[in-house]
């Protein structure tokens, strides 16, 4: 299925300032075939009217609003139970994806037979601007050297067919690399496309400032 469906896993916290460029940069992705499910954790911000405007115009939105706040990766495994897609693809709400990114990813593992992706990506500061420094890491890592190298998680993408859902583990840091740990088992390699096509945001106010790779 080259153009099978991707569910994109957003979670949102207080992030009125950035997340509708964020959500524009999944929307105006070239790859159209998709479901962006934004997990809101009990936001206290604009961003909830912002993002029920954005799901007024596009059906591809799907909006859940949690009671309580639960922590960004109890939002995740959330909106992981209901994704329907082929492919499961992960962005922060403040994070920016390049137009191309899931175009370029899916024909890289269309044509290699891969199951688990990542990209390159570099750092922008809260106002957008770079901050000159690029990720990239070893373009194909098994899981002893994803022990040492993890991947940004605005950058992943695997086949839910092939590999089944997978949940992220209910900790406060670095939850995400636990659950590529778990994926690797099964996909047995990490591969890299190596190319910058996720800018991931940098703020003052937010655990993201602590990424690294």
């Amino acid at each position: 299925m080259k153009n099978g469906l991707v569910s994109v896993i957003m979670p949102n916290y207080n992030t009125g300032d950035y997340v509708y460029e964020s959500v524009l940069s999944v929307l105006d992705q070239t790859y159209k075939n998709i479901e962006l499910i934004i997990v809101d954790d009990k936001s206290s911000d604009n961003s909830i009217n912002i993002l029920r405007g954005i799901a007024s115009k596009d059906n591809r939105v799907k909006l859940v609003f949690l009671k309580n706040n639960g922590g960004a990766a109890n939002a995740r495994n959330v909106a992981i139970k209901k994704s329907n897609g082929q492919y499961i693809s992960f962005i922060d709400s403040d994070d920016l994806w390049s137009p191309r990114k899931l175009e370029k990813q899916i024909d890289y593992m269309n044509e290699n037979n891969y199951t688990f992706v990542a990209t390159y990506y570099d750092y922008i500061d809260f106002e957008g601007e770079s901050l000159d420094r690029i990720i990239k890491g070893r373009l194909r890592r098994n899981y002893w050297q994803l022990l040492k190298d993890c991947p940004g998680n605005s950058t992943v993408i695997y086949n839910a067919n092939k590999l089944g859902k997978n949940y992220v583990p209910l900790i406060r840091r670095r939850n995400d690399y636990l659950m590529w740990l778990q994926v690797i088992k099964k996909a047995h390699y990490l591969n890299i496309f190596p190319e910058i096509l996720v800018h991931y945001r940098i703020r003052p106010d937010s655990l993201s400032r602590k990424k690294e790779n």
